[in-house]
């Protein structure tokens, strides 16, 4: 890439325009833009026509990408980890450490994800994300993101039974309490006896509610959807299978275009024909790509682990699925490659998650939007990432 300024490694203005660009906006693709960035938002999108007519100011710092694609950085709703670092840690700086490593693979935004485990532990990983939240030097902390305890010991996968608890509206008041109000999303099992009345808690708070590690019925979940539980974690995995006289959850995710879903991007978890079904299935803005990346994602597993990897994480004991092993940019490129355009990529791995978590400054290329962008090299290897309209991330 051709760059015009000082060297890329002192970029580090608040007036950045990037041209000669592909963009993906997150509503469209555009041959041949710019995108101008000030300050810590975009200020303006327009094509290489008025940028070759606009006068710039000498402080601004102009770079040639050579068509490269220009997009909104990802945003992984559901991660439990990556580089060795994770929110079971308990740790603030291992969740600063997680940030850091995010930004290397195109990730702006990201939700720390804690399995279930004792009330104790629990509220110590809690704690921990919130101490980290406005620390970051790398990708930013949206909030926290429970997966569990409120879950179905009939599809408890990978997580922990001990950590598994039945409705208990004080301890969810505990847990909200320690959050300090950045609990965003959390994952529940909508058949558990109480589910209403802790689903109507969490809506009154702004939670977002996915059902996930459950055996609900599509009755079951009909009746969640009701009570405000629109959003479905890693759809096909750790839940009631659809059967055709049983729909169940999945059923129930592919019936209903108003549920939104989450998919695992790794290939493993989801067979690549089963998402072309899926987009077939349900409008693209309702699925969302996640990695549920797990603490040792992008290192080598050290000859004591207990688990072993084949494109994802098993547990050595009984081989079943632990986890994933890939960052977002990764599933971004394996979407791509099942024949998924990377217009409509982006949606599943930026605009969607954006929305869907209510955060609407983000997810889009848009004027006023916050300056968190990525650009990719046509063969998707990742060049820049850009966070608040500063270079965190240069090739």
């Amino acid at each position: 890439m051709e760059e015009t300024g000082i060297k890329e490694e002192k970029i580090m203005n608040s007036a950045i325009c990037l041209h000669n660009a592909t963009v993906l906006t997150g509503l469209s693709i555009m041959e041949k833009c710019a995108v101008y960035i000030k300050n810590d938002k975009i200020a303006d999108v327009y094509n290489e026509g008025r940028f070759k007519k606009k006068k710039f100011s000498p402080k601004v710092k102009i770079i040639d990408v050579n068509g490269a694609y220009v997009l909104p950085g990802f945003i992984d709703t559901h991660i439990h980890g990556i580089g060795g670092f994770g929110a079971d840690d308990a740790d603030y700086k291992s969740i600063l450490k997680m940030s850091e490593v995010l930004a290397d693979y195109g990730v702006t935004s990201f939700i720390p994800t804690c399995c279930t485990d004792t009330e104790e532990k629990l509220l110590k990983k809690i704690k921990a994300i919130v101490k980290a939240m406005g620390k970051e030097k790398g990708a930013r902390i949206l909030g926290i993101h429970l997966e569990g305890p409120f879950l179905s010991p009939e599809r408890i996968g990978a997580q922990s039974k001990e950590g598994i608890s039945p409705v208990d509206m004080g301890l969810m008041e505990r847990l909200w309490k320690a959050s300090k109000g950045k609990l965003i999303n959390m994952t529940v099992a909508p058949e558990l006896k109480g589910m209403r009345e802790l689903a109507l808690y969490c809506i009154n708070k702004g939670i977002v509610l996915q059902a996930g590690h459950t055996n609900a019925t599509y009755d079951q979940m009909i009746e969640g959807m009701q009570a405000g539980i629109m959003h479905v974690t890693h759809l096909f995995d750790a839940m009631r299978p659809l059967h055709h006289r049983e729909p169940g959850v999945v059923g129930a995710a592919l019936i209903h275009p108003e549920l939104s879903c989450e998919i695992i991007g790794d290939g493993v978890h989801v067979n690549p024909n089963l998402i072309h079904l899926l987009m077939k299935s349900k409008p693209l803005s309702q699925i969302v790509m996640i990695t549920d990346a797990l603490p040792p994602a992008k290192t080598i597993l050290p000859e004591d682990s207990d688990l072993y990897l084949d494109k994802v994480f098993y547990r050595k004991k009984d081989h079943v699925i632990n986890g994933s092993a890939i960052s977002m940019l990764d599933g971004f490129c394996n979407l791509v490659s099942y024949g998924i355009p990377v217009e409509k990529v982006i949606h599943m791995a930026s605009t969607n998650p954006a929305r869907i978590m209510k955060k609407e400054d983000i997810g889009l290329l848009l004027p006023g939007k916050k300056a968190d962008v990525i650009v990719l090299e046509k063969d998707l290897s990742l060049k820049y990432t850009i966070i608040d309209g500063k270079f965190i991330k240069e090739k």
